[in-house]
């Protein structure tokens, strides 16, 4: 029984009712303060996130649906939203945490120093292009200072993660760094402890390793960080029957 698609049904039946009473000029049915907050925000403003009945079907939509993000506080202080790249049938999913400088700039996923690693993993280590899988981060906006994201901006920002996965469809996801770790895995994680260990998140296996931002704020041990990536990267190459080169 998939009990979030219920919840957002049963949601939108109560949206649909407010609506109904908002246009007949009656009062809105009883329900929380918080609840009637958000509800009034939805009708007054338009839908906030896809519901069970207008949820879009394809990454285009998604990200016309998102639109010119104003959901959470990060809005103001972006430059470009930045939203994923990469195929929509993408066999891996790599998930980050958030945006950084490079990235806020350019409006794309994964472009800095740690980006230019991550895409010698992709290419050099797993005989992909970016364009085979698919890049995006728990956060679509930069945090100020590259600060990490903080509770209330990663949900109101992890259900149109959850909807890119979901039309994906990938058969594995990797998630960078503590934030999207924890965040996908469902529990406080300590990385490099925890990393190369699968876990599952919307029945996907799940791989978590280190963040590639990681491995270049700490270049004394890039060599044997770099090594625990690999090994991480192996385990997903061998779920996907990709082939391992024993150079690494």
């Amino acid at each position: 029984m998939n009990t979030e698609a219920e919840i957002r049904e049963i949601f939108g039946h109560l949206k649909n009712l407010m609506m109904a009473h908002k246009e007949a000029g009656m009062e809105p049915p009883p329900v929380s303060k918080e609840m009637l907050g958000y509800m009034e925000r939805e009708v007054s403003e338009g839908s906030a996130y896809p519901g069970q009945s207008d949820h879009p079907d394809s990454l285009e939509g998604l990200r016309e649906f998102i639109g010119d993000c104003r959901r959470c506080k990060l809005h103001k202080s972006r430059k470009k939203l930045v939203f994923g790249e990469g195929s929509p049938r993408a066999r891996l999913v790599f998930v980050g945490e958030g945006p950084g400088r490079e990235e806020d700039l350019a409006g794309k996923p994964f472009v800095g120093e740690a980006g230019e690693l991550l895409t010698r993993i992709v290419e050099k280590g797993m005989g992909l292009t970016r364009e085979d899988v698919y890049i995006c981060n728990v956060v679509k906006c930069r945090p100020p200072g590259n600060r990490d994201p903080e509770r209330d901006e990663i949900e109101a920002c992890l259900p149109f993660l959850k909807q890119q996965i979901s039309i994906i469809q990938p058969e594995v996801i990797c998630t960078l760094g503590r934030i999207s770790s924890q965040e996908l895995l469902l529990r406080d994680i300590k990385i490099t402890r925890e990393r190369g260990e699968w876990g599952s998140f919307m029945d996907i296996p799940v791989m978590p390793t280190l963040h590639p931002a990681y491995i270049v704020r700490n270049p004394s041990r890039e060599r044997e960080l770099k090594g625990q990536v690999w090994e991480d990267v192996k385990k997903i190459m061998e779920h996907l029957d990709l082939e391992v080169k024993k150079n690494g």
